[in-house]
Formats: C-alpha cells, sequence, structure tokens
C-alpha cells in the first residue's frame, strides 16, 4: 500500500461523491481511502454503503480528532487528507510520489492549488503565494499549507505528533507551524487541487475569530524549546501583533478580562 488518503467529513452527504470520485481518478498509485465520519447527522452513512472505502464513525469531535482518527487507521507508507468539501485533479498522488523520490530526505511536499469561491474561480493575494523550503516565519502570519494539497511519510507524525484535538478550530495552522520550524516543507507548483469556498459550514464561519487559536498555536510553539532565536523573535512578533487584534475587538465588544488577557501579550 503507497498511499492512505484520508478524508474528514461532517454532513456533508451532498458533496462528499465529488472528493471521493476524485480520489479513486488517479492512476498508477496503489491507495486505500479512509472516510472519517465526525459525528454527521445527514444520510452520509447511507451513501457510503457500497463505496470502496473503509468508513469510520466517531462523535462530533472535530477536524483534528477525525484526522487523527484517519492516521492511526492508515496502512499506507504516505499519508495525504482530503476535505470533503475539496478534490484532487489526476495525477496529484503520482506527482507526490515521484516528488519524494526525487528528494528521499523530504518528509512532506504540496501541491499548489486552484480556488473556488461561490462558485467562481478567484486568485489568491500575493500574502497566499506558497513557497518551498523554510517557510515557518512566513507560516506564522497565516496558513500557507493546504491540507487537501499535502502528502507526508508516515514517519512525518513520529517527529510532529499528531493535530492538537484541543483546537477546534486552526489545528492545520498548528501542525504546519510545528512542522516548518523543524524541516523544510516541499512544493510542486503544478496546481493538483481543487479548493472550494464560500459555503455555509465552512469552519471559518464557525469560528469568525481565528486569531484566538493561532494565539494558542503560536504560545505552544514559544513554549516547546524548538525554535531558534531567529524563530523565536518571529513568534514573539507575531504573537503580539495578533495578540492586539483581539485585544481591540475584546474591547470593542466591551469584554474587558479578555481584553485584559491578550494585553498581557502585547506587553511582554
Amino acid at each position: 500500500m503507497q498511499v492512505s488518503a484520508i478524508i474528514p467529513t461532517y454532513n456533508r452527504a451532498a458533496i462528499l461523491p465529488r472528493a471521493l470520485e476524485s480520489v479513486f481518478a488517479q492512476a498508477g498509485v496503489s491507495f486505500e481511502v479512509i472516510v472519517v465520519d465526525d459525528g454527521s447527522t445527514d444520510d452520509t452513512a447511507d451513501k457510503l454503503k457500497n463505496a470502496e472505502i473503509q468508513y469510520f464513525y466517531q462523535p462530533n469531535r472535530g477536524p483534528a480528532a477525525a484526522r487523527n482518527l484517519g492516521i492511526s487507521k492508515a496502512k499506507g507508507k504516505f499519508i495525504a487528507f482530503l476535505d470533503s468539501d475539496d478534490e484532487w485533479l489526476p495525477g496529484k498522488l503520482a506527482a507526490q510520489l515521484q516528488y519524494f523520490t526525487d528528494h528521499p530526505d523530504s518528509l512532506i511536499c504540496q501541491t499548489e492549488e486552484i480556488w473556488i469561491r461561490n462558485g467562481k474561480r478567484v486568485n489568491p493575494m500575493k500574502k497566499h503565494k506558497k513557497e518551498e523550503g523554510w517557510i515557518f516565519e512566513r507560516s506564522l502570519e497565516l496558513c500557507l499549507v493546504s491540507p487537501s494539497a499535502v502528502m507526508m511519510r508516515r514517519e512525518f507524525f513520529d517527529r510532529v505528533g499528531l493535530f492538537d484535538e484541543m483546537l477546534p478550530a486552526c489545528e492545520d495552522y498548528d501542525l504546519w507551524l510545528r512542522a516548518s520550524a523543524r524541516f523544510p516543507i516541499g512544493l510542486i507548483e503544478k496546481p493538483f487541487v481543487v479548493r472550494y469556498g464560500g459555503h455555509a459550514d465552512q469552519r471559518s464561519r464557525e469560528f469568525p475569530a481565528m486569531d484566538r487559536f493561532r494565539i494558542q498555536s503560536i504560545r505552544k510553539i514559544l513554549e516547546s524549546g524548538l525554535l531558534n532565536p531567529e524563530q523565536k523573535k518571529a513568534a514573539a512578533r507575531t504573537l503580539a501583533k495578533k495578540s492586539e487584534i483581539v485585544r481591540l475587538g475584546a474591547l470593542k465588544r466591551g469584554k474587558i478580562k479578555e481584553a485584559e488577557f491578550y494585553g498581557q501579550a502585547v506587553s511582554s
């Protein structure tokens, strides 16, 4: 088994088939498909009855727990994630396996992607531009790695750990920070992922103040002892910047104690 394709899903029975079809369209690669149903209340389970997949159900615990369950069940030498609202383009898995053949020391790589928002293709802003190599400092500001675009060797998780299940959102940002602080992130510059956004059930709509969770992740990595002096300075600057944004937002909402909490990071 070369690749374990892990798809976490929650109440997306209507669009999950698109993601599955894009996996089964991958040619020249041996793979297994693992779908982790994170407590869906729609007819997801019924839609998957005849699919050639491994299906696991868990009570709703969030995407971090769903992906971690998938990792624990995976048998492939490589792990690839696909969000249930996205799709892979043909050749994605083969291109990444070739990348790892050409870069035997690399633990993780991602591909470029096409963005669709509200049914229309959009161009990412300059700040979202993906880069290859040591991207830790740029990754502090915002998430530069897409779960649907990555593939990693199994030993990646031995080095970095799993997704943090205590984070209800930004769990991927947290993992990529831990990874990019340790080693370079590979990039295939051809788009092999279609990433859809703008729909009502996106996690960013459920948690609009996403910087709160990014702040938690930066605090964690600052306390981890993993960072070199330059990384530590960059993380501290970003922590202060994001904390000030959240502090001002809390003040506007009249949440004085919350503002004082985030103000500590700004003044330190």
